[in-house]
């Protein structure tokens, strides 16, 4: 086997659409740059997301990394442009008429807004996992299953669930590298409500957490440590990236390698 980072996502701003790139800056924080860099909050400061209001995600939007713009609309609706430092006002007036409530945009170069703030490096998954879920779905694919479970990074060349081996025991971080770059697994990643909608409707799946957790179980490697699961919910490996890796480049189709 010969697992290659076939996809690198980020997600400028937290809850929206991502953008495929070839390559992404480590931080210092082990954050990839441009990475939920910006959340939509509101008065409160609370972070409006995709746990909180489904209608998140009938928005679909596409960034310019470059020049820090965002072409955003409901669904098929035709798209507003903001840049996002000179329109923000106007950007978080369109949303909070969206929304029917104030919200504004929140930024955070350092760390971005991760769901772990114990775990801040890139989630991980393979293809071959995306391709195996969506099957106990009938009517989806590998590319709404990526939709719905938002990993940064994909790995292919390897079978379905292939990361699980990407996490040890609790409280110690398994070692590997993609390309130069040294990652520490930390453990595998527990879902929320996101995953069981539909990415592009927001419609409930049926029944999808019963049988995610069913067909998770029973597909579960051998090898992997049953006790890093207080339920099976759970999918992709959350990480952390160790501060001296702060300033490198993760590229496309770099092998990863696991220390052992």
């Amino acid at each position: 086997m010969t697992p290659k980072l076939d996809r690198i996502i980020l997600f400028p701003i937290k809850s929206l659409d991502g953008v495929e790139v070839e390559s992404a800056m480590i931080l210092p924080s082990g954050a990839l740059k441009h990475d939920r860099e910006f959340a939509i909050v509101d008065a409160g400061q609370k972070i409006v997301n995709a746990k909180r209001t489904a209608k998140i995600q009938q928005l679909r939007s596409t960034f310019n990394l470059d020049t820090q713009t965002i072409s955003i609309g409901v669904q098929s609706a035709a798209p507003v442009t903001f840049d996002l430092t000179a329109d923000q006002d106007a950007f978080a007036a369109w949303l909070s008429n969206y929304f029917g409530f104030a919200v504004h945009l929140s930024r955070n170069t350092t760390t971005g807004f991760p769901d772990d703030l114990d775990s801040p490096g890139p989630t991980i998954i393979s293809t071959a996992s995306l391709e195996t879920v969506s099957q106990w779905y009938p009517g989806t694919n590998a590319a709404e299953m990526r939709r719905r479970f938002r990993s940064n990074l994909e790995l292919s060349g390897v079978p379905a669930f292939w990361e699980d081996q990407l996490f040890g025991i609790a409280g110690v971080g398994k070692e590997f590298t993609i390309g130069d770059i040294k990652f520490h697994g930390i453990n595998p990643c527990q879902r929320c409500i996101v995953p069981t909608r539909d990415s592009n409707t927001a419609t409930p799946t049926q029944k999808f957490q019963k049988i995610f957790l069913q067909h998770r179980a029973a597909s579960l490697p051998d090898s992997v440590n049953r006790d890093r699961f207080n339920h099976f919910y759970r999918l992709a490996v959350n990480t952390q990236i160790p501060a001296s890796e702060a300033g490198k480049t993760l590229n496309l189709q770099e092998f990863c390698r696991v220390n052992e």
